[in-house]
């Protein structure tokens, strides 16, 4: 049986608000870093979103690649990719 892939919470699991980090940890020379610090905005995404933006690059950015490769139709791909530039936008603020 294959190993469970953990996933990062993005949200609060009690109140749904953003989750921030705390606690670095380097397993090669036990040094810990603690603080509060805020998710990078890429990892603030969806793993769906994210999945979206690696595919983006990995096309060259090619919207037409894209819509070919997972099997969906330009206007389709420019839709989700609209909605993610008005999201990050938003997050950006």
């Amino acid at each position: 049986m294959g190993e469970i892939k953990k996933r990062l919470p993005l949200q609060c699991p009690a109140c749904d608000a953003p989750l921030r980090v705390n606690r670095l940890f380097c397993e090669e020379c036990n040094t810990e870093v603690c603080g509060n610090f805020e998710l990078p905005l890429l990892a603030r995404l969806s793993e769906k979103e994210q999945q979206f933006v690696l595919d983006f690059v990995k096309s060259s950015g090619s919207l037409k690649d894209m819509a070919k490769n997972i099997g969906v139709s330009y206007p389709t791909v420019r839709n989700i990719l609209d909605d993610l530039i008005e999201k990050l936008t938003k997050m950006d603020v």
